[in-house]
């Protein structure tokens, strides 16, 4: 595999799939004309060039610089070349032995992070952390789901202590492991050992990846205890909390839980519209509150493919010389947007609603008149006649009403609060697009 397959195949991870097979898929890297300072690809026509140009070069050239020690200038031509081999049929990379793991992305810091009520904790602990390192919380492990900002975390804490002129070892467990099995065949175990010994920060990302590895474990175990003696700090990050992830030995999980674990969940609606405000300022790009709440409110959770969506409405308006209108952005990302299922059910609109509202399932469903409980019943209905294919006297017999015209009375009143109130509008569509989600992932 060559280094450019190599970059496709680590840019693969940080994207959707949908770009990947839309955009990345057909680059071809061209093995005779590259060099160190310069690397060429081959897009397929102009309007994927100019798109990966926009979005995508300066990643590109920061995950050569990863593998190669020098950030190269990366141009995008149209054409192909016949010396050149397809990305789409590469093998898992191997890291070279030469600690490239090491650089970090300048641009994840703590004052480009958005703090909200789902990632306060975390936020918090990695600012300790990268003030005041190997000393209250080593280690630390945060954990949580797909583009919630681990990375960007456990980054900003190595760029700050960079800062400090501390020695700053990142790596994902995929390249841990890589780096490991390469020493090991060449026999140059010290110089592994060397390097991941003698730094002051080690930010280990993915953890859950050296699952089932024993000797890599192993190693990785002796590693942990040379550094944590020393006072040197630690930082983990994984999908799930440590005695969650099979395969990972007993005395790993131990040590894991010997700091502080902190866990980031989905961001709330303000949260997404406060990222999406945030990563529009930094990029240059103007989007008005109409479209921001769009996105927020139809995209899933995963921050990742939230700020990727913008990057791709600003590239578009830029190459078709559009103004980006709310029609402009349905039409450009409706792809993205979580489809309903034919199978959503009532059952999973009234578990929805009951979580987000702070209602009792059975009460929903009860005779109650308090304010929130009417309030939460009339959105269920809402919902239930918007995302099912049940009528209103179905609808009716679920709620235990009388007939079709209470349900009807209840849509009158919602449409009618939509009209007055942005707020109660946008709620709605978070509801409804948790359910979809909800109902794509069962």
């Amino acid at each position: 595999m060559n280094i450019g397959q190599k970059v496709i195949f680590e840019l693969k991870k940080e994207i959707s799939q949908t770009e990947y097979e839309r955009y990345i898929k057909s680059l071809v890297y061209d093995t005779k004309r590259s060099r160190s300072n310069i690397v060429y690809f081959y897009a397929p026509n102009m309007i994927i060039a100019k798109w990966i140009k926009t979005k995508y070069k300066d990643k590109l050239e920061h995950l050569f610089e990863v593998y190669n020690e020098i950030k190269p200038k990366v141009e995008i031509q149209v054409g192909q070349q016949k010396s050149a081999t397809s990305t789409t049929k590469a093998p898992v990379p191997t890291e070279k032995s030469s600690g490239k793991s090491t650089y970090l992305n300048p641009s994840l810091t703590f004052d480009s992070f958005i703090v909200g009520d789902s990632n306060q904790f975390a936020y918090t602990t990695a600012k300790s952390v990268a003030e005041k390192p190997g000393r209250q919380y080593n280690p630390l492990f945060l954990y949580g789901g797909v583009g919630l900002g681990k990375t960007h975390l456990l980054q900003a804490i190595g760029n700050y202590h960079i800062s400090l002129g501390k020695t700053v070892i990142y790596t994902t467990a995929e390249q841990f492991l890589n780096s490991f099995l390469t020493h090991l065949r060449s026999q140059t175990m010290d110089r592994f050992r060397d390097k991941f010994r003698e730094c002051d920060t080690l930010l280990i990302d993915d953890i859950q990846f050296i699952s089932d590895k024993e000797k890599t474990q192993d190693e990785f175990f002796h590693t942990f205890n040379e550094l944590h003696s020393a006072n040197k700090q630690i930082v983990i990050t994984s999908d799930r909390q440590p005695n969650k992830i099979s395969g990972l030995v007993d005395r790993l999980k131990s040590r894991f839980e010997w700091g502080l674990m902190a866990d980031i969940q989905p961001p709330g609606l303000e949260t997404k519209i406060a990222i999406i405000q945030k990563k529009c300022e930094l990029d240059g790009i103007t989007l008005d509150n109409e479209i921001i709440n769009f996105i927020a409110t139809h995209m899933g959770d995963n921050i990742r493919e939230i700020e990727g969506t913008i990057i791709k409405l600003n590239a578009l308006s830029s190459m078709l010389n559009q103004e980006i209108t709310l029609d402009f952005a349905q039409n450009a990302i409706k792809d993205q947007l979580k489809e309903e299922k034919e199978n959503i059910t009532i059952d999973d609109i009234i578990k929805i609603v009951s979580t987000e509202l702070n209602v009792k399932p059975s009460d929903i469903k009860s005779k109650k008149r308090t304010k929130n409980v009417v309030d939460a019943r009339r959105t269920a209905i809402y919902l239930a006649r918007e995302l099912t294919p049940s009528s209103m006297p179905q609808i009716a017999m679920y709620f235990g009403m009388k007939d079709h015209t209470a349900i009807s009375h209840a849509m009158k009143k919602i449409n009618e609060i939509i009209e007055t109130n942005e707020n109660f509008k946008i709620l709605l569509e978070e509801l409804s697009n948790k359910v979809k989600t909800n109902a794509l992932n069962a």
